[in-house]
């Protein structure tokens, strides 16, 4: 029996007159602990859990905000490419399913690139919103992608890439497996520019995602209990026929084994990446080279040859 719903939500008509309008997500239930949080303080907590601390997804836009400083930032307009190419079908057509993604997140594809301020730097993100078709990579993220590294080598600004996908988009065939290589290009621009590309993997990077452009971050940084991986946990234990280890593929994990740099709870996530990217762009000394003068305590004499 749903207390909440059974119960405290039929007394709450009745405080209001009856009216049958109260919405339906005004509490959230957590996947990992089960307890219901109202939804103003799961927002409040950048939706992590009061009471278990589980990461839940956070959208493209929320993403943006939470990272740019003030949450101001300019997102970039990027192409659209033929939105059914293979003209497929399964149980719908592709293109319906587009649609459907397209209104119920107000996004044109998954990737979203935006560049603005962090900590006083410039910094260019291309974000990942995993409930437009759960996130996964087709034409348009490869797209994104190079623009948004192409901008990073303009602006001469760090680029960071925050992937939540389960991995190529199937409805795009052999199109959707060439974005691995087209990203992992687009990388390499960034990397040749000298500039820092900086991942940030959050809840799920699996797939061609992680096969590609996420695992070749310069830096890798993990959210708290972030599933990472390429196949998922039961499709590996079926094919080796063994139980896996206890918390396989969770950021955790993988920083133990050394696949990941650091993982970060969500509320320092801004706060770590200020530093880092701090750190990466300002390679001169911290202050002036003072010389030292001949003969005096701290001079060092280097016998000659």
């Amino acid at each position: 029996m749903n207390w909440l719903k059974n119960f405290v939500r039929p007394k709450l008509k009745q405080l209001v007159g009856g009216q049958k309008d109260i919405p339906d997500n005004l509490w959230h239930k957590c996947p990992s602990c089960g307890e219901m949080i109202f939804h103003r303080d799961l927002e409040k907590n950048l939706r992590v859990c009061l009471h278990c601390g589980h990461h839940m997804r956070l959208s493209a836009a929320d993403r943006l905000n939470m990272l740019f400083d003030n949450g101001e930032y300019k997102s970039i307009e990027l192409s659209q490419p033929d939105p059914d190419p293979l003209k497929f079908k399964d149980l719908r057509k592709y293109t319906e399913r587009l649609k459907d993604s397209k209104a119920k997140t107000g996004l044109d594809d998954v990737l979203t690139v935006a560049h603005g301020r962090m900590g006083g730097l410039d910094v260019v993100v291309a974000a990942f919103d995993f409930s437009f078709m759960g996130g996964s990579m087709g034409v348009a993220v490869g797209d994104g992608l190079i623009a948004a590294a192409r901008l990073a080598v303009v602006q001469a600004a760090p680029l960071v890439v925050v992937p939540s996908s389960g991995g190529a988009r199937m409805q795009e065939g052999i199109l959707s497996l060439m974005q691995m290589a087209r990203t992992t290009i687009a990388v390499e621009e960034v990397k040749d520019a000298g500039l820092p590309y900086i991942v940030v993997l959050t809840d799920p990077t699996t797939g061609g995602v992680s096969a590609s452009f996420a695992m070749l971050g310069d830096i890798a940084i993990a959210e708290t209990g972030a599933v990472i991986g390429f196949a998922g946990a039961r499709v590996i234990e079926q094919t080796i026929r063994e139980k896996l280890p206890e918390g396989f593929q969770r950021a955790e994990y993988l920083l133990d084994h050394g696949q990941v740099d650091m993982v970060v709870r969500r509320h320092d996530l801004r706060d770590t990446l200020v530093k880092v990217i701090g750190l990466l762009v300002n390679i001169g000394p911290a202050a002036d080279v003072v010389a030292i003068p001949p003969g005096s305590p701290g001079d060092i004499n280097v016998p000659a040859d």
